[in-house]
């Protein structure tokens, strides 16, 4: 996922998204103590993680300075 496609979508998609990815991160990391994983798939997912937040980060900047302004 892009950050285009993460702009895409609104303030609820994306807390659900974040929500189901970071699921799928606890999910891949828990199978990974046990049998051998692809760790290219973990990083993939913690920078999705890390892109939903910035942009996240982003809205919220963005209407506290509307509300300023």
């Amino acid at each position: 996922m892009n950050a285009q496609e993460i702009r895409e979508l609104t303030d609820d998609e994306i807390d659900a998204k974040l929500d189901a990815t970071r699921q799928e991160l606890f999910v891949l990391r828990f199978r990974a103590s046990f049998e051998e994983t692809d760790h290219s798939l973990i990083r993939g997912l913690r920078r999705d993680i890390a892109r939903l937040l910035t942009i996240r980060h982003e809205r919220e900047l963005a209407a506290v300075g509307d509300q300023d302004g």
